[in-house]
């Protein structure tokens, strides 16, 4: 083999040879450097050993920053916040809801008690009504009064006369009485026979006592010489006996 050719092998040789010692102490270097910056609590080689690989690889991946870690955490994160949130959505609207209801509720009631109050009323109104209506009208009437004379004693008779069914006319009874006491209500008759007997006729139309209580008209008094009880038992008794005081023209 020629010179040259045998330098140019050796001189090839010697750089690979070159080459690879200065990759070994270049992995060596990093090595060390790896080893000092392991934590205490990582697990480490024997000092003063080579580092291996995995090693190397566990320092590594130990010292990495965690940043394919953030967005998971993120991500359940917001995950999670949309969840409560929607939680809280759910419950607003539940909330609502049972509010809604409530208040239609008591809407209800208080619309039931006003119909019921408004019924109550116009059953009062109505039974208040009928009660009314049954019950008889009593017309207030101012109590009739008569003139103490004559005149007022022959009206105040009549109308007791009507109320009684008793016929007879003012100038009827007018006409007798005059002719029997002159209008005197305390005349009284002691010659005729009826005083001979011991009854002699007494007031306005001369009746006697028998007669007048006989006659007496239910309302007026007892007394013979009251000019009203008087009048009335005298038309009474010719009510009965000659059809009315009107047919009477002398002693009766």
């Amino acid at each position: 083999m020629p010179k040259n050719i045998l330098s140019r092998a050796h001189s090839r040789n010697l750089t690979k040879q070159h080459k690879i010692a200065v990759a070994g102490v270049a992995a060596l270097g990093t090595a060390a450097i790896a080893l000092s910056a392991i934590p205490g609590n990582a697990d480490t080689a024997t000092t003063g050993s080579p580092a291996t690989a995995a090693q190397v690889a566990k320092v590594a991946t130990q010292d990495a920053p965690l940043t394919s870690v953030k967005g998971p955490i993120t991500d359940r994160a917001g995950t999670q916040n949309i969840k409560l949130d929607a939680i809280a959505a759910q419950k607003k609207a539940a909330d609502q809801l049972v509010a809604k209801q409530r208040a239609g509720a008591a809407a209800k009631k208080a619309a039931a008690d006003a119909a019921a109050k408004k019924a109550a009323q116009e059953r009062t109104a109505k039974q208040a009504t009928n009660r009314s209506a049954q019950r008889p009208q009593m017309q207030t009437v101012a109590a009739k009064t008569y003139a103490n004379n004559l005149d007022g004693w022959i009206r105040q008779s009549l109308d007791i006369m009507r109320a009684k069914g008793i016929p007879g006319s003012y100038s009827g009874l007018h006409r007798n009485i005059m002719r029997e006491s002159s209008g005197n209500p305390m005349a009284i008759n002691n010659w005729d026979i009826n005083a001979r007997n011991g009854i002699p006729s007494k007031g306005l139309l001369q009746v006697i006592q028998p007669t007048f209580n006989t006659y007496h008209v239910p309302g007026t008094s007892w007394n013979i010489y009251d000019p009203v009880a008087n009048i009335t038992a005298a038309c009474n008794y010719a009510a009965h006996r000659y059809g009315s005081m009107d047919n009477v023209n002398s002693a009766y």
